[in-house]
């Protein structure tokens, strides 16, 4: 494992992260046991950000990660945790609240769920239209002061609004989607973190696994959110899956997998690149492990961008009534 500093501000992170999410239902069902023993795998074979957010399973995935934590050296692990976003009983999704009472209440809440004192880096999930970036930071920076919070971080906002927080508090890190599918940020996001010496720790590198080169039409069960997703519903999905194929026949000739070249690919784009890797089962992360050892040549990069040219992706990689929430779609 390579280890890293989390832009100019934030703590020192492993080349990769494991994100969480998918082990609290998102995508159907999940083992808690093998959940468990993929963080414990996780931070044995040296990864130390964990990223969550305490709206997974309402709280279950703070839970989960707090008891794959016991007995081991809470400082080994960076805990990177995005709140605001709330839920029904049902699961549906109400809005967003970044208040700065709300911001201090959901904070107790999450030191509680994963049993530590702090957390490393703290993030609103989205940008709540109702209340300034700058109070929300200025909560989030009294947190800091009180030792409750390590680092502030940033989550799927635009360049302007970036730019409002830094002014208030450093930031170490912008979370947001970014794989070979999605390049949104190449534009006007990437250059203004650069700019501020602000790491990005991507998300969604394998597109919730369409470009893994595993998912398969019709995958999706009960309970997975890709059933709603643009890029899996019929007329697009054919579509991206033969960008897929077009990526497996380089995977093959460098022998390794399709993932392991996707997630090779966004790890190219900069040493300010921290790709999240969304395994729930030990062997997915193994498989994701193993594009830490790939090596894309500057004819690798070329072949990619010939099959995979920028904004060819079929479909929004949220539903249209999210992606009007995504203050990083307006530039």
């Amino acid at each position: 494992m390579h280890y890293r500093q989390l832009g100019q501000t934030g703590p020192e992170v492993s080349a990769f992260g494991l994100g969480c999410m998918g082990m609290s239902g998102m995508y159907g069902p999940a083992d808690r046991a093998e959940s468990i023993a993929t963080i414990h795998a996780a931070l044995e074979a040296g990864i130390t950000l964990l990223d969550t957010g305490d709206f997974y399973g309402m709280g279950h995935n703070e839970i989960l990660i707090g008891e794959a934590l016991q007995g081991r050296d809470r400082d080994r692990a960076i805990l990177s945790v995005k709140f605001g976003a709330m839920r029904e009983p049902s699961g549906a999704w109400l809005g967003y609240d970044a208040r700065p009472q709300a911001v201090k209440s959901f904070l107790a809440y999450t030191l509680q769920r994963l049993r530590v004192d702090h957390i490393d880096i703290y993030r609103p999930a989205r940008l709540d239209p109702n209340v300034p970036i700058e109070d929300t930071i200025g909560a989030i920076a009294d947190m800091v002061k009180a030792g409750y919070v390590g680092h502030i971080g940033l989550s799927e906002v635009g360049a302007d609004t970036i730019r409002r927080a830094a002014a208030v508090h450093p930031i170490c890190d912008l979370q947001i989607e970014y794989s070979l599918i999605s390049r949104g940020i190449e534009d006007s996001i990437l250059p203004a973190c650069r700019e501020l010496g602000i790491g990005i720790t991507a998300y969604g590198v394998l597109s919730r696994g369409l470009i893994s080169g595993h998912w398969q039409k019709g995958s999706q069960g009960q309970g997975d959110f890709r059933q709603h997703s643009p890029r899996f519903q019929d007329g697009n999905v054919e579509k991206n899956l033969a960008l897929v194929e077009g990526l497996r026949s380089l995977a093959d000739s460098k022998g390794v997998s399709v993932a392991q070249n996707a997630i090779a690919w966004v790890a190219a784009q900069g040493e300010d690149i921290i790709p999240l890797i969304g395994a729930r089962r030990r062997d997915r992360l193994a498989e994701a492990l193993g594009a830490l050892d790939v090596t894309l040549t500057k004819e690798d990069l070329v072949t990619i961008e010939r099959i995979v040219p920028k904004g060819v992706a079929a479909g929004e990689r949220y539903p249209s009534a999210q992606m009007g929430m995504l203050d990083s779609e307006r530039g």
